[in-house]
C-alpha cells in the first residue's frame, strides 16, 4: 500500500511517466535492499535536514573570526576595479594601510555572515517535494543552486545594510575612504570611488555559497558526513 501511495505521490508532484516512476522506485528499492522504501515526505525531510546541516556549517565557518580572512577560497581581496590604487599605494610604502583595509573588509563580511542562516533556513523549509526529488537526482551542486535561485535577492537585500554596518563597525569604510582619498591626491591620477558596500556584499554572498557547495559535496560523497539514519537512507538512493 505504501508503495502504491509513493508511486501516486511522485506522479502527482513531478508529472513523471509511469516508466520513469517505476525506474526511480526500482533504484530506491534496490539501494535500500530489505529496508522499507522511502516515502516522498521522507525524501523531502532528508534533503531539508541535509541542507540545514550544510548551511549551518557553512554559515558558522564564514562568521568565525578569520572565516573569510584566512580562507584562501573566500578571502575578499582589494576591489579589482581599483587594483591600480592598491598597487600605487604599495609603491608609495603604504603597505600597512592597504593590509589593514583588506583585514577589516573581511571582518565586515564575517560579521554579516551571521545574518545568512535564517534566510537560508526559511528557503529550505519552503522547499516542495518536487524540489527535493529534483535536488536528490540532480547535479552535485543542485542544492546550492536551489538556494542561489531562491535566496539571492532576499540575501542581498538583507546583507547590504548589515555589510554597511559591519564595515562601519570595523572601520573598513573609514580605511577605504582614507586609502581612496590618499590615492586621489596623487598628481596626474584619475579619481576613483567605487561602491565598497556593493562589492563587499557580492563577495560575502559568493563566499557563503562556496562553503555551502563544499558541504553539499561532502554529504553526497562522504557516508560519514550523513549523521542521521534518514540522511543515510536518502543519499543511498543517489
Amino acid at each position: 500500500m505504501k508503495k502504491i501511495l509513493l508511486v501516486v505521490g511522485i506522479y502527482i508532484v513531478t508529472g513523471c511517466s509511469s516508466t520513469q516512476i517505476n525506474q526511480t522506485l526500482g533504484e530506491v528499492n534496490k539501494a535500500l535492499e530489505l529496508e522499507q522504501p522511502l516515502t516522498t515526505d521522507e525524501v523531502a525531510q532528508g534533503l531539508k535536514e541535509a541542507l540545514i546541516k550544510g548551511i549551518s556549517t557553512g554559515s558558522d565557518l564564514a562568521s568565525m573570526v578569520d572565516g573569510y580572512f584566512k580562507n584562501p577560497e573566500i578571502k575578499i581581496p582589494f576591489p579589482p576595479e581599483v587594483k591600480k590604487v592598491e598597487e600605487k599605494l604599495r609603491q608609495l610604502g603604504l603597505n600597512n594601510e592597504v593590509d589593514r583595509f583588506i583585514l577589516t573588509l573581511n571582518r565586515g563580511a564575517e560579521e554579516a555572515a551571521k545574518e545568512a542562516k535564517p534566510i537560508f533556513i526559511t528557503a529550505i523549509r519552503s522547499m516542495t517535494i518536487q524540489d527535493a526529488w529534483g535536488i536528490l537526482k540532480g547535479e552535485p551542486d543542485a542544492a546550492t543552486q536551489y538556494l542561489k535561485r531562491t535566496t539571492t535577492l532576499q540575501l542581498k537585500e538583507k546583507f547590504k545594510p548589515v555589510i554597511q554596518n559591519a564595515l562601519n563597525k570595523v572601520n573598513a569604510t573609514k580605511y577605504y575612504s582614507d586609502i581612496v582619498n590618499t590615492y586621489n591626491q596623487i598628481p596626474f591620477v584619475q579619481d576613483v570611488n567605487p561602491d565598497l558596500n556593493e562589492y563587499a556584499t557580492e563577495k560575502a554572498m559568493e563566499g557563503l555559497f562556496i562553503l555551502i557547495a563544499k558541504e553539499e559535496k561532502n554529504i553526497r560523497e562522504n557516508p560519514l558526513a550523513r549523521t542521521t539514519e534518514l540522511l543515510k537512507r536518502v543519499f543511498k538512493t543517489q
